[in-house]
Parts: C-alpha cells; sequence; structure tokens
C-alpha cells in the first residue's frame, strides 16, 4: 500500500459525531521511500484532503511512511508511537489526542 492511498480510506474511517465544534487543520509530513506533505482539514463535521500549502497546520505530524500505514491498518497504535517517539508533534496537542475518537481504525 502506498501512502497516498491511505488518504481515501481516512474519510472513511472518519467519525463526525466526534468532530462536532471542530475547524482544524492537520498537517501530516511523511518520511521515507513513499514521502509527502499532506494536509487533512476538518470542519463543519467533515473531513477533507487538501493542499498542503493551501493551510496554516493547527497540528503538524511527523513520522516515516511504514510507521503511518502501520498505524492506518491498525498495527501501530499512535499513543505508543507517539510515546516512543515514532511520530513528532507540533502545535495543538488537544487536536492530538483527539485523533483516535476522530478516526477509528478498528
Amino acid at each position: 500500500m502506498k501512502v497516498v492511498d491511505t488518504f481515501a480510506a481516512m474519510q472513511k474511517l472518519f467519525n463526525p459525531a466526534a468532530a462536532a465544534g471542530l475547524n482544524k487543520t492537520i498537517q501530516l509530513n511523511i518520511t521515507g521511500e513513499d514521502a509527502g506533505v499532506y494536509a487533512l482539514k476538518i470542519e463543519n463535521q467533515a473531513c477533507e484532503l487538501v493542499p498542503p500549502e493551501s493551510i496554516k497546520p493547527d497540528l503538524t505530524l511527523t513520522m516515516s511512511d511504514q510507521d503511518w500505514i502501520a498505524i492506518t491498518q491498525g498495527q501501530l497504535n499512535p499513543m505508543n508511537a507517539f510515546l516512543s517517539g515514532k511520530i513528532k508533534a507540533t502545535g495543538d496537542m488537544m487536536l492530538a489526542m483527539k485523533i483516535p475518537n476522530l478516526f477509528s481504525t478498528k
């Protein structure tokens, strides 16, 4: 699976009820062989992939392509990945804490 393919799945995993009242953007800086920069805009209980240059992110997450794919497939716990340094986060840490409720990988 390619990193870009995971974002179509993100839309399906999105939980609109958990996004009530949110108007935030998340930038993902993916490193490794399948590197790229992606941005998700959460607004009006909807989530869409937007060009990263079009937003000022509230939260920026940086991780390897392999870790990102493992997280999206439910093979790597995001909190454990963060605590072990596999995910670097800058910006709105309260938003970071909401991500598991916004996107269910179970």
